[in-house]
Parts: structure tokens; sequence; C-alpha cells
């Protein structure tokens, strides 16, 4: 019963987090965003990765290609395609999306690196589709024009995370979560950084302009504690009660979200809302469902929320 607290403040903590991109976009813009994120979250996890340099437990010869390329697909270029969308749908629309991230791993894991997918785990994934199509009202067209970024753009984030998913589980399995996190961040920065560049060069002035308390919290909130102590606090829970548990907070971060958005920023439940949102909870039910062969994995990557 201990462990129900921490999980329940990582779904918190989660769940805000798009309620802060909602606050941050409108000042820093989306790769502003992104910058601020990446770059607080390695801030506050500094310390831990100097503690591991004195220990001498970071490995003389990391391999940073496949670092780099978690960076981008984990961190980088997911969390600006977040932002992205929510310039177009409410946060909690969004976070609801995002639910989609366990259905897209498989999906991902089954396209590109031929992983097996038994028929309840393809029956999750038809169900996380139709939870799609009633978050649009099953128009689907809008997939194909103008309203691309809002839903499409949270479906592209989502596979970005499934593949980062696989690829760290293949390339990067042995090397320490805090060293993975912490570059994966710094890439994620860069890559903000050269957004704001190409972009919009005018984000770093507006953000020095707008500092104010709202800004310094959700900065905090978003960098901080979304992309740095949760990350820590989601290990605590593994190490102390299995990834199994540990995972159930795919399941609380999209009600928190909605929790967050109608009270801080009064987006209204809508029926599609929930009823999409029961579908795609049934649809990573199913897709999560292994046969008693395959030995059951979870990294942090599979139920990235943010």
């Amino acid at each position: 019963m201990r462990l129900i607290g921490p999980l329940i403040v990582l779904g918190l903590i989660w769940g805000l987090s798009f309620v802060f991109i909602e606050n941050l976009i409108g000042t820093a813009g989306v790769w502003g965003t992104v910058f601020l994120r990446c770059l607080a979250g390695a801030i506050i996890l500094l310390p831990f990765l100097l503690i591991k340099l004195k220990k001498k437990e970071v490995p003389k010869r990391l391999p940073w290609k496949a670092l780099v390329i978690v960076g981008i697909f984990n961190a980088g270029l997911p969390w600006g395609l977040i932002a992205l969308s929510q310039t177009n749908i409410t946060s909690n629309t969004a976070a609801v999306l995002n639910a989609l991230t366990p259905i897209m791993t498989g999906l991902i894991g089954f396209i590109i690196f031929s992983a097996y997918l038994n028929k309840r785990q393809w029956g999750g994934i038809f169900l996380g589709f139709i939870g799609i199509l009633i978050l649009m009202n099953f128009n689907f067209n809008d997939l194909f024009s103008s309203n691309f970024i809002g839903i499409g753009t949270m479906i592209l984030a989502t596979t970005c995370y499934g593949f980062a998913s696989h690829f760290t589980r293949r390339y990067l399995q042995s090397l320490n979560v805090v060293i993975i996190t912490i570059f994966s961040l710094l890439v994620g920065a860069c890559i903000g950084a050269i957004g704001v560049a190409i972009t919009d060069t005018s984000s770093f002035a507006n953000i020095i302009q707008s500092i104010d308390l709202l800004f310094i919290i959700s900065v905090i909130g978003l960098g901080c504690l979304g992309s740095g102590i949760a990350h820590l606090l989601y290990y605590y829970l593994i190490n102390h009660c299995g990834a199994e548990f540990a995972s159930t907070v795919t399941y609380l971060i999209p009600l928190t979200a909605l929790l967050w958005g109608n009270v801080l920023l009064g987006e209204p439940l809508t029926s599609n809302l929930i009823i999409g949102l029961i579908t795609i909870f049934f649809g990573v039910f199913l897709a999560n469902q292994k046969s008693k062969a395959i030995v059951k994995t979870k990294s942090l990557e599979d139920i990235r929320q943010n």
C-alpha cells in the first residue's frame, strides 16, 4: 500500500505536464518549450550523473550514435510534436492520444523489429485506432487535411516513443537508465535549440521578456519534475514492486490530465473524449497481453507520456 502514493504522485506529475506545455507554448513557442523542458530535466539530473562519474560507474566508451538516436526519438522529436499538437487541440485530448504509446510500441515492434504479436494484441491495436476515430468524431479525412496538426502529430509522437522503446531495448539495454535519460535530454535540448533557430529566432527574446511566476512554475514542473525527477520515481517503483505495477501509471496519466485540464484550463470533458479514452484503455490492456511463451519486459519508453 505504501507504493500507491508514489504511483499516484507520478500519474499527477505526468498528467500535469500537458498543462505546463499549454502554458509555455504561447510564450516559448513549440521548440522553445522543448529546449526548456529538456535543459531543466538534464540540470536536475546532473548531480546523479556526477555521482556515477565519481564512483566510476560510467563506461569510458559510450555508444554515442545510439544515444543520439534515442535522444531524437524519445525526447526532441516527440516532445516537439506534442507541443505542436497542443497549438491545435486541448491538453486533455493530447493526453488521451498519448495513451496510445503502448499500442504504437507493439505496432512499431512488429513492422520494424520483427516482434511477435498475438491475436489479443492485434485486437488492442485495432481498438486503439477505433478510439482515435471516436475522438475525431469519425471524420477520418481530417488526418489528411490541414487538421493533421493535432491528432495526426500526436500519433506521430507516440510512434516515435514506440520506436525509441524497441531501439533502447536492443542497443542500450546494458547502459544505466540515468545516463540514457540525461544524454537523451541533452540531445533533446540541442534539437529544441536548432528548431528555434530554424523556425523562430525571436522565441528566446520572448522568453526573457515574458518570465513571470507562472512561466517559472511551468518550466520547473515540465522540465525538473516531469522530465527529470519523475523518471527516477518511476524506476523506484520498478525496483520495489516490478515493471507491471509501475506500468499502471499508463492508465492514470490521461485521467489526471483530464482533471488538471478541466480544473486549471477550463477544458470541457466531452462524451467523445471519455468514450475515446475508455476505448483506448481497452486497447492498451489487450496490447499488453503477451503469450505465455514470451517473457514480459517493459522499459520507461514503453509508457512514456510527455
